[in-house]
């Protein structure tokens, strides 16, 4: 994921920052506890395509 990429994208339902996590290729949101798919190097930045994140990802 392109840092500058990175920078300007931020969580549709939170307006907050993302975090890139490489081995996944998704794009989490820890405020709405959301990970987002990139397919293909695009971000799918829809609520419905994201999964739920686990407290054990979230390091609860």
């Amino acid at each position: 994921m392109d840092s500058k990429l990175l920078e300007l994208l931020v969580c549709p339902v939170t307006k907050g920052p993302l975090q890139w996590d490489a081995t996944r290729q998704e794009l989490w949101s820890r405020s709405a506890r959301l990970a987002y798919p990139v397919r293909d190097g695009i971000p799918v930045m829809l609520e419905n395509e994201a999964r739920p994140l686990t407290d054990d990802e979230l390091g609860l």
